[in-house]
Order: C-alpha cells, then structure tokens, then sequence
C-alpha cells in the first residue's frame, strides 16, 4: 500500500523553510504556489504533486529528491541514485560528452555491485 505519508512531510517542510528563515509567504511566493496551499500542505491536509514539491525543494535549495523520499513517492536507494546523476549533469564545469561517460562509469561500476537501475536489469528482447 503505497500511501503518501503527508503529516510527516508536512512537519519535514515546516522544519525545512524555519532553517531556510523563510516565512511561508515568502516560501509560497519563492515557490509558486498560494500561501494557502502551502499552509496545508505543512498541516498534513494536502498530498502536493511531485511537480510542487520539485518547485518548494527548489524555493528551499534542498534536492526534490529528499522530498520525494518524505512524501513516499521515492524510496532511499533511488534518491542517492538520482542525486548523484543531478548533480553530474548540474556541474557546469564539465561538457555533456564528459557527463555521459561519467553517467556510464557510474552504471557500469553499480552494475559490477549488482545495484543495477531498473532500465538495466530488464531482460532485454
């Protein structure tokens, strides 16, 4: 039963924008979404999409993907998987051909541990 777990992601939230020192206004107006909403969403009362919970992790500059972990739409092991490929593909540093090998190197040494993504532990046809 994959159930949102909203009062705690609510609470997570609340804790979240006071260590950010943003009131919820500000937080509302920073992540586009209505001071309303927001507040519900901090009590427990609303279940916020991935796409709003994407725009108040970035209104937080905290990863989307923490968020997804609180709200039970992404458990651990996937959020460390995709926290590591935003921020390769985030560094600006490197070039999109560096970013891929590293995107395969990545794969094929979680491949070598048996930790292979979904995509790739599908039998192929």
């Amino acid at each position: 039963m994959a159930s949102l777990n909203v009062g705690n992601l609510g609470e997570y939230l609340r804790e979240q924008r006071r260590n950010a020192q943003l009131t919820l206004r500000q937080l509302a107006d920073a992540a586009g979404v209505s001071n309303p909403y927001l507040s519900q969403i901090e009590r427990g009362l609303r279940k916020p999409s991935a796409e709003i919970l994407q725009q108040i992790a970035k209104a937080l500059r905290i990863s989307a993907e923490t968020l997804y972990v609180q709200a039970g739409i992404l458990d651990e092991r996937d959020r460390d998987e995709a926290e590591v490929r935003s921020v390769i593909l985030a560094d600006p540093s490197i070039n999109e051909q560096q970013k891929q090998a590293l995107l395969q190197i990545y794969e094929s040494f979680r491949k070598e541990n048996g930790l292979a993504t979904d995509d790739d532990s599908k039998p192929s046809s």
